[in-house]
């Protein structure tokens, strides 16, 4: 295992919540308390992205938001990387097919809010990902009837586990998903930059 990378051992869960973290919130870890309480997971990564291809405008320097996430989800299961930017990997299928490779024996349980769920097929290889990795929705303000009628939630309806059995999920051959009601918290990274709050790069 190459230097500064996260340490994981065979059996263990592991959930991924991926994103710019620009910057991270209480929303973020909000999102993450509840993973670690309902999913049966071991530990969370909070992978911070070099930069969201899907963002037409470029984040804050990655060490700005490593610290700030560092800070906001201080929590001895929980550990916030930059590995994206030590693999090289662009896009979330890239990281994963890395990561499965990297952890032999490490079930990984993607992690997303509802609010991704809804232009989840936009996503460079986002079939590849439902086929690979079992997801966990956690909804999200606002999201309840987009994430509904999601194409991704759609073609694999068959394959949703009930709320009751997202403890299930990480040993769960995927495709496999589940979408979770939690208390909404309605902070956002793009709210906290519109009250100038959080400087951007450039």
């Amino acid at each position: 295992m190459r230097a500064g990378m996260p340490i994981a051992a065979p059996g263990q869960t592991v959930g991924l919540l991926g994103g710019s973290f620009d910057p991270a919130h209480e929303g973020h870890a909000h999102l993450t308390r509840e993973a670690l309480k309902r999913l049966g997971v071991d530990r969370v990564w909070w992978l911070v992205s070099p930069g969201n291809p899907l963002k037409a405008n470029p984040p804050a320097p990655i060490e700005e938001r490593v610290a700030r996430a560092q800070a906001v989800m201080d929590h001895p299961r929980v550990i916030v990387t930059d590995i994206e930017t030590r693999l090289g990997t662009r896009f979330t299928a890239e990281t994963l097919e890395r990561l499965t490779a990297l952890y032999p024996g490490v079930r990984f349980v993607w992690l997303m809010g509802a609010d991704n769920l809804a232009q989840f097929h936009r996503w460079e290889r986002w079939d590849w990902i439902m086929r690979n990795v079992p997801i966990a929705i956690f909804a999200r303000p606002g999201t309840r009837l987009a994430a509904r009628g999601a194409r991704a939630a759609d073609e694999y309806a068959r394959w949703r586990l009930p709320a009751h059995a997202a403890g299930l999920i990480g040993r769960r051959k995927a495709p496999a998903w589940v979408f979770l009601d939690m208390p909404l918290n309605a902070m956002s990274s793009s709210a906290i930059r519109a009250r100038g709050e959080w400087r951007r790069n450039g």
